[in-house]
């Protein structure tokens, strides 16, 4: 009977890794990673939207990569939402040389919103433009970006476009964070289908780059509609695809890059503080999923002498990484390496998100989320 409990657990774990390694495969087949197409004569006024909460040290190399987006209309409003460090004057800063960019105070913060949802609707009833492109403070845009995405969105006939960032981790604490985000992403979901297909449970976005059409920010409510979630960007996708409207995902490659977080223990509260809210499911079932994705990804490791089948787990494991980090512009090596530290971070930044989000502990920025 414990051999064939035996059994049955190691078979079900290679099942199960090798589903992860056929999504990742497709993941790869169907790139959609950011690449420059044929890019369009567009006159249409794009206005590209920041919000900026305590970023002094992150913007300039923004607003430095937006000031020299090549041959396309733009509008440049960055809002300050009650910064308590020097980030309006380094806006400021910022307009005094440049006409098209604009540097806005904030107002405060009314109760039922979060600080970055309320942020963005102040700068989309600020917004002059049919293209309506909201990026985070710690965004870095190569100079064809911005034709990129809007060849895309043209090219696709969408309604939204979003973006995941390649993420820039220059600490060792970053590097067992940062990556298990899109470990999570290229491992659960075929990207290619949050274009192609209708369904809401194939869905995804990051708003650290998401890209409208006024008129359908519009028609799903705006950030308004989100007023008081944290994971916004998720929901806003949801909204996008329940409206009948058309969004893709993309990875940012080399012309979308981001600096999220500073060390250790700001990706991990970073990371928790959206991580099981993304889910949109219920925390137990969430646990349940953290703790299995966790024994999959650690005990064919600690046991690979055990059974036979744990070498075959391994290799698919290996493989399903090389492919994710090949897709993320990350460093192979490094993410091998880090494999079982990682996924014990992932547990653990599990069982915060769940604590955290249950008794109101999430804060970010100075507010509690």
């Amino acid at each position: 009977m414990i051999n064939l409990l035996n059994e049955t657990f190691y078979y079900t774990i290679t099942i199960i890794t090798s589903l992860i390694l056929i999504n990742s495969i497709v993941n790869l087949i169907y790139n959609q990673t950011l690449k420059p197409i044929k890019q369009l004569k567009i006159n249409t006024l794009i206005s590209i939207l920041i919000p900026a909460r305590n970023e002094e040290q992150n913007i300039s190399k923004l607003l430095n990569s937006l000031v020299s987006q090549k041959n396309y209309n733009i509008e440049i409003l960055v809002l300050d939402d009650n910064s308590s460090d020097g980030t309006y004057q380094v806006i400021y800063d910022f307009s005094s040389k440049y006409n098209n960019l604009k540097a806005i105070k904030g107002k405060p913060l009314p109760e039922g919103w979060l600080g970055k949802n309320w942020a963005c609707h102040q700068l989309s009833e600020i917004a002059k433009g049919d293209i309506l492109l909201f990026i985070d403070s710690d965004v870095i845009l190569h100079q064809e970006a911005i034709p990129t995405l809007l060849a895309n969105f043209y090219e696709f006939k969408l309604d939204a476009l979003s973006v995941f960032p390649t993420q820039i981790m220059n600490s060792f604490g970053e590097k067992l964070v940062v990556p298990l985000m899109n470990w999570i992403l290229l491992s659960m979901l075929p990207l290619f289908l949050v274009r192609k297909s209708k369904f809401q449970s194939f869905v995804a976005a990051n708003g650290q780059l998401f890209l409208f059409s006024k008129e359908a920010y519009n028609k799903i409510g705006g950030h308004q509609s989100v007023r008081n979630n944290p994971v916004e960007d998720m929901e806003l996708a949801r909204n996008l695809k329940k409206n009948g409207l058309k969004i893709a995902t993309f990875l940012g490659g080399e012309l979308v890059k981001c600096n999220m977080y500073d060390g250790f223990l700001s990706s991990i509260q970073g990371f928790s503080k959206n991580f099981y809210k993304g889910f949109n499911i219920n925390w137990l079932l969430f646990l349940l999923f953290v703790l299995l994705i966790s024994i999959i990804n650690l005990i064919p490791f600690f046991l690979v002498f055990s059974n036979v089948l744990n070498i075959i787990i391994i290799i698919l494991i290996i493989l399903n990484r090389i492919i994710l980090s090949y897709l993320s512009k990350q460093n192979i090596f490094t993410n091998l390496l880090f494999h079982i530290p990682q996924f014990i971070v992932f547990l653990l930044i599990g069982i915060i998100s769940v604590y955290k989000t249950k008794f109101g502990k999430n804060v970010w920025k100075g507010r509690p989320i």
